[in-house]
């Protein structure tokens, strides 16, 4: 995207770095309106904001300063325009947790490590909701100061007119408006003096050399300590085992038990109810997304959902009766529409980094087919002492190849072999293919390529991406 970014960010950038953009690079769009770029110059590299959005800016603004100012992993925010709608903040990279556990595990089964990673966020989480509450101004919280009935009602809402409808589930429309409105007044009797998140889910924890890091609480607000838990607990693709649900609840609370007093059966009965609601949220998110605006991204979540919600219905109670709400969900989770939403995708695309010390990995899908594209081409980081420690996540290295001319050539012919390669793929239905990125110690120039193409696939085409970094296999390090 380079000479058509926006103006506002480039004149932003020079007031703040007192030098010229020489990279800037546009990010893969989310859910929400606002617009990432990453920028970069001779020394400095940033992350671009653009939100119309102002009230939600000041909220995003502000949160930041505070948590900050009490040591918390936040981005730090280096310059705002005047107008209050771009800012640049600092950069954590490109690996999410989600994108780490997504590509880390095994089946169902998760690499302890990365299970340390979650408890640590968890620590994090507890942090943010209790001592992140003292001394914050909840006056800038947006749209609502505190996730109150009417909060609920609009999740509930958002719920029954995007999923619910569009799904075509039948259901009584006044008996279920009851039911909202009991559940919501149930929820509300759970303590709620605290700071709620609103999205703490995989996708926004960033994975970091200095371990997790945290973005996008600009919808946070007053709330229970149980929503944001569910949050990352019941994260739908993050399809977390049970039992590793089990295990990170019980560790949440015992940590939580050290910083503020809970009842925790009771805890435990509102957990299940807050479980419940930010399952519906997340599934109103994933009707308006994929069903209204058409995006198959998102409907690909609901199977995931359905699971979650089965679970929930089959396991657990509530001390409150909802029998409009429970005789709709009970419908989804047998709806033969939703039902046919596939998780799996036709094409597995194996993506690798690797050492040419070590050899070109192997095939282990019985194809056979692929590439391995030499990197040893590409100017090298590792030759200058900055980055002999930094790998091809670090934010520093990503800055130092988007100035490299010859990186952008590489990777624009490598996918357009790729697109060749998938499109065919898939027309004749075959079921594997594999990407071989190889450099010198497997690093920097390699790790940067890989995650680039799988970027780039993931975006493009219906498949599922397998990326794994040959010489970093427990990355993060301690």
């Amino acid at each position: 995207m380079k000479n058509s970014y926006p103006p506002q960010l480039k004149q932003l950038f020079k007031e703040w770095a007192d030098e010229s953009v020489e990279s800037f690079t546009a990010l893969p769009p989310s859910g929400s309106s606002r617009h990432y770029f990453r920028i970069t110059s001779a020394s400095k590299n940033v992350l671009g904001a653009i939100n119309n959005d102002v009230k939600e800016n000041r909220a995003f603004l502000a949160f930041s300063n505070h948590f900050r100012k009490l040591g918390f992993p936040v981005p730090e925010i280096y310059r705002v325009n005047e107008s209050e709608d771009c800012y640049l903040l600092e950069d954590f990279g490109n690996t999410t947790l989600y994108d780490w556990l997504s590509t880390s595990r095994t089946g169902k089964t998760i690499p302890d490590n990365i299970i340390d990673f979650y408890k640590q966020s968890l620590e994090n989480l507890i942090l943010f909701q209790v001592e992140g509450a003292k001394g914050l101004d909840f006056g800038y919280c947006y749209p609502r100061h505190s996730f109150d009935k009417q909060s609920m009602l609009w999740d509930l809402h958002y719920f029954k007119y995007y999923f619910l409808k569009l799904a075509k589930i039948p259901f009584d429309e006044q008996l279920l408006e009851d039911d909202f409105n009991a559940f919501a007044d149930y929820l509300q009797q759970a303590e709620s003096n605290y700071f709620l998140y609103r999205d703490f889910q995989s996708r926004n924890i960033m994975v970091t050399e200095n371990g997790p890091a945290f973005i996008d609480y600009q919808g946070g607000r007053r709330g229970a300590l149980q929503y944001d838990l569910a949050s990352l607990l019941y994260d739908a693709k993050a399809d977390l085992p049970h039992e590793v649900r089990e295990e990170l609840l019980d560790f949440y609370i015992s940590k939580v038990k050290e910083k503020t007093n809970i009842d925790e059966d009771a805890f435990r009965n509102f957990f299940t109810g807050y479980v419940l609601i930010r399952i519906m949220q997340a599934m109103g998110a994933y009707g308006f997304r994929g069903f209204y605006e058409k995006k198959e991204h998102f409907l690909k979540s609901i199977p995931y959902a359905l699971e979650n919600l089965k679970y929930i219905l089959n396991n657990f109670s509530l001390p409150v009766k909802l029998p409009a709400l429970m005789d709709a969900l009970e419908k989804v989770t047998l709806s033969e529409q939703l039902q046919q939403i596939s998780v799996s995708t036709q094409l597995t695309i194996s993506i690798n980094s690797f050492s040419y010390r070590r050899g070109i990995p192997v095939d282990s899908s019985g194809h056979g087919g692929g590439f391995v594209f030499d990197c040893r081409c590409i100017h090298n980081p590792g030759r200058y002492e900055e980055y002999k420690s930094k790998t091809g996540l670090s934010p520093e290295v990503i800055a130092f190849f988007e100035k490299e001319d010859e990186m952008s050539t590489y990777l624009k012919s490598v996918f357009t072999l790729a697109d060749q390669s998938v499109t065919k793929y898939l027309e004749r239905g075959f079921k594997n293919l594999m990407f071989n990125f190889g450099c010198t110690g497997g690093q920097h120039r390699s790790v940067y390529c890989a995650e680039n193409l799988a970027l780039y696939l993931r975006k493009n085409y219906p498949v599922k991406v397998e990326l794994k970094h040959m010489e970093m296999p427990a990355w993060p390090r301690e």
